[in-house]
């Protein structure tokens, strides 16, 4: 699934076409996704300009007005989802389930498996954290709100092992698996130590890691696993800088030991015992 950075790599790559420009019509094909596409977006979005491209956890936001009309298109890649500029008049096929048909070009929205999700919040762009999809999102760890302070305290009372609490999207948003596994390793913490026993200073160590691992993998384009792309088609490239994510058995590239993998959550966890305690 996309996480964080690859979903603000297709923010930054939508930003530059979409804004500002005018949506001429809209084309639902397959309404049901992980919810229902609203079928008023056909008469809501035509003629409205888009003012602004923004993020809010794993979501896109795209801000809309015309007379009369002002609110926010919400929009999650689910497990497979892509959106792409296609040339006018391009056809679709069998998983294209959304068009924003612009001037000279398509915004296409392609989902195989429909865990994605194209929604509609009136309003002005404040309004979008009242969504319900939205309200419960936890802190951005690119903020300046996310400070050690921060996570020291939030953490305080949180017993659980560090890696699923800094994957739970209602206290951080965005920090899916891999970049879980990497900061921690950065951090030389254990994704097994609970965590309310990490200390002040070695969250001092973990709030840096989080924040250049994710802005390391945005410089990259994103991690490209499985399905996911850029909006031009290009794929993401992180993957081939991971230091412990994915590399079960080998050796670590810190110290003497071996990379293992456990399962935490149901997922899998990558991590070095030689230099992650």
């Amino acid at each position: 699934m996309p996480e964080l950075p690859e979903v603000e790599v297709c923010r930054r790559g939508l930003q530059p076409t979409l804004e500002k420009a005018l949506i001429k019509g809209v084309v639902i094909r397959a309404p049901k996704l992980r919810q229902t596409i609203p079928t008023e977006l056909t008469e809501l979005l035509p003629g409205c300009r888009m003012l602004a491209v923004r993020r809010r956890g794993k979501y896109l936001l795209i801000d809309c007005r015309r007379d009369g009309v002002e609110g926010s298109l919400i929009i999650h890649l689910g497990m497979s989802g892509k959106l792409r500029f296609m040339p006018s008049g391009s056809a679709p096929e069998k998983h294209d389930h959304f068009d924003l048909l612009l001037s000279d070009q398509i915004l296409r929205f392609t989902d195989p498996r429909r865990f994605g999700v194209v929604l509609w919040q009136p309003g002005p762009p404040e309004t979008t954290e009242s969504h319900p999809l939205l309200a419960n999102q936890g802190i951005e760890p690119l903020s300046d709100a996310f400070t050690v302070d921060w996570l020291y305290a939030a953490n305080s009372k949180r017993s659980g092992p560090i890696k699923p609490v800094l994957m739970d999207s209602h206290h951080i948003v965005g920090i899916g698996n891999i970049y879980a596994a990497e900061s921690l390793f950065r951090a030389g913490i254990s994704p097994l130590r609970a965590a309310n026993k990490i200390s002040r200073a070695r969250y001092g160590l973990l709030v840096p890691a989080i924040r250049e691992t994710l802005s390391e993998a945005i410089a990259a384009g994103g991690t490209t696993i499985r399905d996911y792309m850029h909006s031009d088609g290009s794929s993401g490239w992180f993957q081939i800088q991971v230091a412990v994510y994915g590399r079960d058995g080998q050796p670590c590239i810190r110290c003497d030991g071996v990379v293992r993998q456990v399962r935490q959550a149901g997922r899998s966890t990558f991590y070095c015992p030689g230099c992650q305690h």
